[in-house]
């Protein structure tokens, strides 16, 4: 049982951490909520191991994982507004990350989780319409409007960029 586990986590822990990491835009956070959600299916491995996919398993309960981190984070920022912020902060991440990752966050959560799967994790559009038990033209579709929205949003980004720099 425990060589099956580990032969699993290997194989999978690299793309469910680079999904979650393209999710929320935080490598540690990722590498943090994974470590939860394997953790969890080594919990349950008897009856994980006997899914059609255990990897969408680990990958539902990361995201519900980072959900709740999302939650907390959102309270947090709420009394951080009320407090002020912390002395020493130190200097954050490059405009082009910030950017980007902001433009993820402003997608709807399913076109978002269609991006990570299909851009991050390589998976074909067949394969995350089973993997999220939805048809393949519902897959086409988040993944065409995540698209066309992001390039919307990471235009706006350049040409605030450009109005900087002028």
């Amino acid at each position: 049982m425990q060589a099956d586990f580990d032969a699993f986590y290997l194989a999978t822990v690299r793309r469910v951490v680079l999904y979650l990491y393209a999710a929320c835009g935080d490598r540690s956070d990722a590498q943090e909520i994974a470590q939860e959600a394997f953790a969890r299916a080594w919990q349950h491995w008897p009856r994980v191991a006997r899914y059609d996919d255990p990897e969408a398993w680990v990958r539902t309960v990361a995201w519900r994982l980072m959900a709740n981190r999302w939650r907390s984070l959102r309270r947090r920022l709420a009394a951080l507004a009320r407090l002020g912020p912390p002395a020493g902060q130190s200097a954050g991440p490059s405009p082009d990350r910030v950017a980007v990752t902001g433009a993820l966050q402003r997608l709807p959560k399913p076109q978002r989780q269609v991006i990570a799967l299909h851009y991050l994790l390589d998976m074909p559009v067949g394969e995350i319409a089973a993997s999220l038990g939805v048809p393949a033209g519902t897959v086409k579709a988040r993944l065409s409007r995540a698209r066309t929205t992001l390039a919307g949003l990471l235009g706006e980004h350049d040409q605030e960029v450009d109005d900087v720099r002028s």
